[in-house]
């Protein structure tokens, strides 16, 4: 054989040789690129199910804002949609779990993880793989705590802050002190068939209805008795009483009276009791840690004084610290990853590795709750899976190690 032969033969062997690594190689992407989307499907398919269900139960409890407060149904529905959110934010890390065994489960009884190790990829870049995964959902709940959740939030409480109740009778109920609007009492003790209200008594302690007997201005507080009356059918926020008595008290606490037979009160101009003021959960992070380091706050938030921050670190707390448990429980599932020769073996590591992961959920969720005690319980708080983590991982890596060689 000639040199040119023999070169020839090296340049096809080597051809050949670089094929068959780019094939494999491609074989590889597929497969990341495969469980990749079968954990990150599984978690979104799970996080719905899981925020579906809360969700639901939810927005039955949300049903008094119609029952009770008279909002409309519009009002409700908007409500109820932008608390999903919320929801969400709290499913995530358990959904990220569940998918993860789930998915791991599936692999390995599909035998698609014999297929992945006989073609020459190493465990150690599945475990990669699967902290690579749980960074993009560390992410994501990143951007849910911080930013979407406290933003929707605090639009569904302006909506409940701005919008008005849609008809009185939706408000008032009979042999009950209505106190839905802010400053302003209805009480009646019955409701005939004939939606006649009997016995009424009015207090209005912000002169929404002080213009019926002299100045409103004037008015300081004003009571209405009336024995019959009833919601007009064509103005929802119209009472019309009959029989009764009006007393209005000025502001030099002169009292004035006036006998009527028949009145009609428009109460249209009403304000609820909705909180004007959002709560921590509805409060930008920015505002709360500004809030936390004393400096100004752009937000109508109440900031507590120096002594008492413990909700708000809590909060702060929870919306940075939770998501970083996320890896931590991504590289205690990888365990899963190691051989066993008995199948009971297998399923009892499974039961294990997932409730070791859970109680670590639990855990985070409990201890985020004494964060804000001390600067030492808040620190513990966020070092704890940062330092456990690696510890966790080395010892994976070590086990992969000896099970490679062995």
């Amino acid at each position: 054989m000639d040199n040119l032969s023999l070169f020839t033969l090296k340049l096809s062997f080597v051809k050949s040789y670089i094929s068959y690594i780019h094939q494999i190689s491609m074989l590889k992407n597929k497969i990341y690129n495969y469980f990749s989307s079968e954990i990150l499907k599984s978690f979104i398919i799970i996080l719905f199910a899981f925020t579906a269900i809360a969700w639901t139960v939810r927005a039955v409890n949300f049903l008094d804002l119609i029952v009770d407060d008279g909002h409309s149904l519009i009002t409700y529905l908007l409500f109820s949609v932008l608390n999903i959110t919320s929801i969400a934010t709290k499913f995530i890390p358990l959904s990220f779990l569940i998918a993860l065994i789930i998915s791991i489960i599936k692999f390995q009884r599909q035998n698609e993880m014999i297929i992945l190790w006989t073609s020459g990829v190493n465990k150690l870049k599945v475990v990669n793989l699967f902290i690579l995964i749980s960074m993009i959902i560390t992410f994501l709940q990143l951007i849910f705590a911080t930013y979407i959740t406290p933003t929707t939030l605090f639009k569904s409480r302006d909506i409940i802050r701005s919008s008005a109740y849609s008809s009185l009778d939706n408000v008032i109920r009979s042999n009950n002190f209505n106190d839905t609007f802010k400053d302003l009492i209805i009480f009646f003790e019955n409701r005939t068939e004939e939606d006649v209200l009997e016995n009424i008594f009015i207090k209005d302690y912000k002169s929404y209805i002080g213009n019926l007997v002299g100045k409103k201005e004037n008015s300081n507080n004003t009571t209405i008795i009336a024995k019959r009356g009833f919601v007009d059918k064509e103005n929802n926020k119209k009472l019309v009483l009959f029989n009764g008595v009006i007393q209005s008290q000025d502001k030099s606490n002169n009292i004035e009276t006036v006998n009527f037979k028949k009145t009609e009160i428009i109460l249209d101009n009403l304000n609820n009791r909705a909180i004007i003021i959002p709560k921590i959960q509805e409060t930008p992070t920015l505002d709360l840690v500004n809030c936390l380091n004393n400096n100004s706050i752009k937000k109508n938030f109440e900031c507590p004084n120096n002594k008492d921050k413990r909700d708000v670190m809590e909060h702060i707390s929870r919306r940075l610290g939770m998501p970083i448990y996320i890896p931590l429980i991504a590289v205690i599932c990888s365990f899963l990853l190691l051989s066993h020769n008995v199948e009971r073996k297998r399923k009892v590591s499974i039961y294990i590795y997932f409730s070791i992961s859970f109680l670590i959920l639990i855990f985070a969720e409990i201890f985020v709750r004494y964060a804000g005690f001390s600067k030492i319980h808040t620190l513990s708080y966020f070092l704890f899976p940062v330092l456990l983590m690696p510890i966790i991982y080395f010892t994976l890596f070590t086990k992969l190690k000896k099970e490679k060689f062995n």
